[in-house]
């Protein structure tokens, strides 16, 4: 079974950034015209080309070719996320087929060392316009989850994020699942929706991730 997790805005304050040559912080947004002013980093897009010459992403593809080698401290994607529910799914599942659906990167494994960044598909009201990933957005968005792969493809997230689960994994030919509370379920060519019944207040996808591990409750 292969599992995938939306991503989470709160992170780990310890979580480590990629670096310019000049040693300066880089911090990932959507939007960095739009972000708020911080003379300790440097804004920039995943697909923006770094001081080296290559895009920041090529540049964390790089890095993670060696991830013995971890000068910048990056954290693996599910150690990132402040929220215990990924860190449980990974003591859980293990992670060698748990994925994380980022807004900055794309379709990433677990263990992939990932730096602090604050782009989302979101659309709540609460989201600023500079963290606002939009569709016609360029991005590189890896995708990590086997194409080959016959175990079946399980999405735990809300709503916004399953056009994005939707076009990454289109070419994958094993089952995919995709949770829901909604009355009607969103929009998922070539998916199985599931609906999960919840009184849960917080984030209901969280309560459905740990429930579905836990076996209480299945396809």
């Amino acid at each position: 079974m292969n599992i995938v997790i939306v991503c989470a805005a709160r992170k780990k304050t310890r979580a480590g950034c990629l670096r310019r040559q000049d040693r300066r912080k880089v911090k990932f947004v959507a939007d960095p015209d739009r972000a708020p002013r911080d003379e300790s980093c440097v804004y920039a897009r995943p697909d923006d080309i770094s001081d080296v010459g290559v895009s920041w992403t090529e540049t964390l593809r790089q890095y993670n070719e060696t991830p013995e080698d971890n000068p910048l401290g990056l954290l693996q994607a599910w150690e990132l996320y402040s929220d215990p529910t990924y860190e449980y799914l990974a003591r859980k599942h293990g992670t060698e087929r748990l994925y994380i659906l980022s807004g900055a990167w794309g379709l990433i494994s677990a263990t992939f060392l990932t730096p602090m960044y604050d782009i989302t598909c979101s659309a709540s009201e609460y989201v600023k316009p500079f963290q606002r990933r939009k569709a016609g957005d360029r991005y590189g968005n890896f995708c990590m989850l086997p194409v080959n792969t016959v175990e079946p493809v399980v999405f735990f997230g809300g709503q916004d994020y399953v056009p994005f689960f939707c076009s990454l994994t289109k070419d994958i030919k094993a089952e995919r699942y995709i949770f829901h509370k909604s009355r009607n379920a969103p929009p998922a060519p070539g998916c199985q929706p599931r609906k999960f019944k919840t009184e849960h207040e917080g984030i209901w996808y969280y309560q459905c991730a740990r429930a579905f591990i836990d076996g209480d409750i299945s396809l």
